[in-house]
């Protein structure tokens, strides 16, 4: 990692409490945080590297608040969202090996780090309900992949929903053996991961997960156990708490027969709230990823707008790239702002710098990650992206915040950086083979499909 950095000649959108925005500022990292930034030229010498952003709009890293861990590789299977759901259940239960997540780990860090995703979000597994925390080698071959990607990352591990047998087939190299997994023994290894990963790397936070329990499944006694030794587990490490698919009922459900939320709860989705939802969102502090782009945001509608006006922090996630999405900021803040005026016939509904704030500042307040990310501030992570504005669809060049919120993309971002360290220029990685990391995802993409009888589909 570079010591020092400099970025000159950039319009700067700082995201900061003033939300102020700079024209041909400046910005100087050193040892992977923000010193300075400010208006003009830097006063004095430095003998930072230089990158020259004339013609870019510097501005803080994306932060993706919901996302799951192996949808990289079941892209595109399955001809509807049942379809998908079977295939991919298949495949996470009965076809991977570590090397599968790892290799998955590896694409989805490029094309975040391709989009200017600094940090994300992600449930380890999902799909039809198959959370791989059977064993801790699958995600600790994630981890490992994310860490040499050089991307910032929150991992939520836990246990599947209980009512049936989840059984997982694991391979060795001539051989494998099917067991059964128990949501006991997924705690187990969720806390195992939680307390091995606590400090070994700035970048990386494991924290728990937990099914969504409605009313009715959380008067079985064995279930509220479950969801009690999560809640307990989480809340003695101080670590947030992960859920996804809250709707109609389920969070003043939960939060009468658990107690179950705090500033430290982060929920996905969130769609078709009672009022009875959303007064505990209010009064607990809970946070919500708000996830437009995602197959439940067709079955209901999450009152985004409506819940930030009560002061609740509502961040966006991509919901991950499958069956039919990316991992695409710029493309959820758009598809967020078209999805509320068109509820409300209002297009000022979300405008261009609410917008930002989701996918910037609010995402790291959601993760308990304002002090440290979210705004180009001294003191904060240098996480960095530069959006190359001298292109048709950017010009002319007025107004920065709305040019960025309603019409860049993913492959606008030409530089981004994590904690000071370049890990991609001119659109090229730095240090890292693209060709290798694409070629390695189809080998294990390969291997999995053909271990679960889906060969014809390659």
């Amino acid at each position: 990692m570079t010591s020092a950095l400099l970025i000159e000649n950039a319009t700067i959108i700082t995201m900061d409490a003033s939300r102020r925005v700079l024209d041909r500022g400046h910005i100087l990292v050193e040892n992977g945080r923000i010193t300075a930034v400010g208006e003009g030229g830097l006063a004095g010498e430095s003998q930072a590297e230089r990158i020259d952003a004339a013609g870019m709009v510097a501005m803080p890293g994306l932060i993706d608040t919901h996302a799951h861990a192996g949808h990289m590789l079941t892209k595109g299977l399955g001809s509807e969202t049942e379809d998908w759901m079977e295939v991919t259940g298949r495949i996470y239960a009965t076809a991977t090996d570590p090397e599968f997540w790892a290799a998955e780990a590896a694409l989805s860090a490029l094309e975040r780090i391709k989009c200017g995703t600094t940090t994300a979000a992600l449930l380890f597994g999902g799909g039809p309900d198959i959370m791989r925390s059977e064993a801790p080698e699958a995600a600790e071959a994630h981890l490992a992949s994310i860490a040499a990607m050089g991307v910032r990352e929150v991992l939520a591990v836990g246990p599947n929903r209980t009512g049936r047998d989840h059984v997982y087939r694991q391979y060795t190299a001539t051989s494998y053996d099917d067991i059964v997994v128990s949501p006991d023994r997924q705690i187990e290894v969720a806390t195992e991961l939680v307390d091995v990963w606590g400090g070994r790397d700035d970048r990386l936070w494991v924290v728990f997960s937990l099914p969504v329990f409605d009313a009715s499944e959380l008067r079985d006694e064995a279930i509220y156990k479950i969801a009690c030794k999560v809640r307990d587990r989480a809340r003695a490490r101080r670590t947030l708490l992960v859920q996804d698919g809250h709707r109609n009922g389920s969070i003043a459900a939960n939060d009468a027969r658990l107690g179950l939320f705090d500033e430290r709860s982060l929920f996905a989705h969130c769609i078709d709230l009672t009022e009875a939802d959303r007064a505990v969102l209010k009064r607990t502090g809970a946070k919500v990823a708000h996830n437009p782009s995602a197959l439940m945001s067709l079955y209901g509608r999450c009152p985004a707008p409506e819940l930030m006006d009560d002061g609740i922090t509502v961040s966006l996630g991509t919901d991950a790239a499958a069956p039919d999405r990316s991992f695409d900021m710029f493309r959820n803040m758009f598809q967020a702002h078209r999805y509320h005026a068109r509820h409300f016939a209002d297009d000022a509904v979300l405008p261009p710098q609410r917008l930002l704030e989701m996918a910037t500042i609010e995402g790291a307040r959601a993760l308990m990650r304002d002090d440290e990310l979210g705004s180009l501030e001294a003191g904060k992570r240098a996480d960095i992206v530069l959006i190359n504005m001298r292109q048709p669809h950017l010009w002319p060049p007025h107004d920065p915040v709305q040019r960025i919120a309603r019409y860049a993309n993913g492959a606008d971002v030409d530089t981004t950086i994590v904690g000071g360290r370049i890990l991609m220029r001119g659109r090229h990685l730095v240090g890292q083979d693209e060709g290798a990391i694409l070629e390695r995802a189809l080998r294990a993409f390969r291997l999995a499909m053909a271990r679960a009888g889906l060969g014809d589909r390659t």
